[in-house]
């Protein structure tokens, strides 16, 4: 091997590493994070969910979730993937 394809594989490693540090691994913690918020939702939480729908929840299930949107005590049934947030988020500033 000499120095000029040494040099080029030692800046691809760092690339790599770079793009996992960068990249790969934020977004790994914030599925983690994600996955734990939705696995501890409880009866009485307020969510909003990913289409922006914002209500409060009356019944926990196995893979979904049962909540309540309005005062006319409306309820609607969601998977438990499309909980985008817990609290009601009131701004699109918060989601980034």
């Amino acid at each position: 091997m000499d120095a000029n394809m040494l040099g080029t594989v030692g800046m691809l490693v760092v690339m790599l590493a770079i793009f996992y540090f960068m990249l790969i691994r934020p977004e790994n913690k914030k599925k983690k994070e994600l996955a734990k918020m939705r696995s501890e939702l409880a009866v009485g939480d307020e969510i909003t969910t990913i289409g922006g729908i914002i209500g409060t929840i009356c019944a926990v299930k196995e893979e979904s979730i049962v909540i309540e949107t309005s005062a006319d005590r409306v309820r609607i049934e969601f998977a438990k993937w499309a909980i985008s947030t817990k609290g009601a988020q009131t701004t699109e500033t918060q989601s980034k």
